[in-house]
């Protein structure tokens, strides 16, 4: 079987987690409500300290009622410009929620509170209305990079002067939160919605949970059977997720240790260059000649999987499925191809010069 590093929702359910979806309590989650899925919420919203939460099929879906909740048609919401919210939900804000994006650039890896400041605009008839400020933690597109709990109290406050609310998309805060050593509520409560997700990290099948009061769950129910997430026995998968949740969520420092293995294998080799990693992602920039393609299919053929995140960039995502053996035997092929592709490289560079 080849080592499978192009993301963590790769993963395969464990022997235990099948059996807990297998025997799961259920019930009619539309009508009566889902006994499985109604334990998961719960725990969910008491790790993050928010009064309610809500079981979605998917992180994306979770966000965008987030933003439902919250941006009225005709406003904006501003986000860093390599949010997920940005490049992966297929303009689902504008589609849904009849709002548009501001993206900001950060200045630094990920979107601060002077960079959030110096994005709203001033307030007047002929802009439209900021409504929504979404942080992500940890930034997949900037290598599962963890926002400083002082940096998102700043952002919370940067919105607080413009009156309004910050949701996060905290699809990995696990990570966070196991990165950091601070509880997952202490983070979470720097934005009024938070959305998590089970089926990375945490190794379940599907599903994500948005949280934050009573009322703003309520309103989200609404949004969930809007873009057609009603469920009915929806325990067998919550099963998995509150699995996930129960036994999953310390191990990640196993996969951030597993990350750092990787960086430490690849960084220079082949004159790549690493990101640092916070946490179970790594990002891998290539040496000027080498092309992403050239290097995922050459470790493909090795039995080796990553991600082509840009034309001159690799992402490694490390999870449950990896051991810290496959981590070493991976790291070691893929520093194997770059440096075999960089020799090639420098040969015809020879040859043209």
């Amino acid at each position: 079987m080849p080592i499978d590093l192009r993301s963590d929702t790769v993963t395969k359910p464990t022997p235990a987690m099948r059996a807990a979806m297998a025997a799961a309590d259920v019930g009619d989650d539309e009508r009566d409500g889902d006994p499985t899925t109604r334990r998961l919420e719960e725990r969910v919203a008491a790790l993050l300290g928010k009064e309610a939460a809500l079981f979605f099929p998917s992180g994306v879906m979770a966000n965008q009622a987030a933003i439902w909740i919250h941006a009225p048609r005709g406003t904006e919401v501003l986000l860093d410009v390599d949010a997920h919210i940005v490049h992966s939900e297929i303009a689902a804000t504008a589609v849904l929620s009849g709002a548009q994006v501001l993206t900001v650039v950060p200045s630094g890896l990920v979107m601060s509170a002077d960079d959030l400041r110096r994005a709203f605009r001033p307030r007047s008839r002929y802009y439209p209305a900021a409504s929504l400020v979404c942080v992500e933690n940890t930034h997949n597109g900037a290598g599962g990079k963890v926002t400083d709990i002082n940096e998102l109290r700043a952002i919370r406050a940067a919105a607080a002067e413009q009156g309004i609310p910050v949701h996060m998309d905290g699809a990995r805060l696990w990570n966070a939160s196991i990165a950091t050593g601070l509880p997952l509520s202490e983070i979470a409560d720097e934005a009024d919605t938070v959305m998590v997700a089970f089926s990375k990290g945490l190794g379940a099948p599907v599903g994500a949970a948005l949280a934050g009061s009573r009322k703003a769950m309520e309103i989200a129910w609404t949004a969930r059977k809007l873009f057609g997430g009603a469920m009915r026995q929806s325990g067998i998968i919550a099963a998995g997720a509150l699995y996930g949740v129960e036994h999953h969520i310390e191990r990640l420092a196993e996969d951030h240790e597993n990350a750092r293995v990787l960086a430490r294998l690849l960084d220079g080799a082949g004159g790549a260059a690493v990101v640092p990693p916070d946490t179970n992602i790594v990002m891998v920039d290539l040496a000027p000649g080498q092309t992403a393609s050239e290097i995922a299919a050459a470790a493909r053929d090795e039995g080796v999987l990553v991600s082509e995140w840009s034309a001159t960039r690799l992402r490694l995502v490390t999870h449950l499925d990896v051991s810290a053996e496959d981590a070493r035997h991976a790291g070691q092929v893929l520093r194997d191809c770059l440096e075999q592709s960089h020799r090639v490289t420098q040969r015809l560079s020879r040859i043209a010069n």
